[in-house]
């Protein structure tokens, strides 16, 4: 029987590269979307040809009743990537409280709640891996919702590695620039690229590489693996 992962945010995106990427290692994918029904098949033939048997799972991670839901139908489980995310713009002076709430019901809240229940689901050597940002580290103040959560989570990834051992590894996979994002202006994207030591974006294989190493090491808990081009050291 083959092992079974929970991809969220995987119709499209690093969560898309992470599904494929478990299903190449001979993961099985519980390939969870929202409301990209069309972009999820997509991956699902996608990870299908690659020998990974998907089963769709259509849920809004920012209610807590939908979670549960979600979870409840595993019998059991051995990987757990909280890919799902949103980023919100806005000044610290404009945001609003509805915007506030949103990215951090989705970006923390969620995680958390899924580590709970999936955590019940596995046996030893179960492993939970939260994508964060190097935006975290950056205290980007044109986002200030999606930064605070993110730098959130890589604190919670630290509670729930302690909370969680021996038999559950948690870490945190914290991405660079890749895969501009729609609210991001090309003028801006560009200037930030410019600003990265190694000139370049990262390429989506080489943040689900920090995956990949995260599956074959097992004794690695509570840490963020930074794959930013040296971004963070600007």
């Amino acid at each position: 029987m083959s092992p079974l992962a929970l991809v969220t945010g995987a119709a499209h995106r690093l969560g898309k590269v992470f599904a494929l990427t478990l299903a190449r290692h001979g993961y099985d994918i519980l390939l969870h979307y929202h409301q990209s029904l069309d972009a999820a098949r997509q991956t699902q033939a996608e990870v299908e040809s690659v020998g990974g048997r998907v089963v769709l799972a259509q849920a809004d991670l920012s209610s807590p009743a939908q979670i549960q839901s979600l979870v409840s139908t595993l019998a059991s489980l051995d990987v757990l990537v909280n890919s799902a995310a949103l980023m919100l713009s806005g000044s610290v002076d404009s945001l609003t409280i509805e915007d506030w709430d949103a990215s951090l019901d989705l970006n923390l809240r969620a995680p958390f709640l899924l580590a709970q229940a999936c955590a019940r689901k596995m046996t030893a050597g179960g492993l939970i891996v939260n994508i964060t940002d190097v935006g975290a580290q950056k205290a980007w103040s044109r986002y200030p919702s999606y930064t605070v959560s993110k730098a959130a989570l890589e604190s919670l990834t630290k509670v729930l590695a302690r909370a969680l051992a021996p038999q559950i590894r948690v870490n945190a996979i914290a991405p660079g620039l890749v895969l501009q994002s729609e609210i991001v202006p090309d003028e801006e994207w560009q200037r930030l690229i410019n600003r990265v030591p190694l000139k370049r974006a990262a390429r989506s294989e080489e943040i689900a590489s920090a995956l990949e190493f995260l599956l074959k090491n097992e004794y690695i808990t509570g840490q963020t693996i930074v794959v930013d081009g040296g971004y963070s050291l600007i």
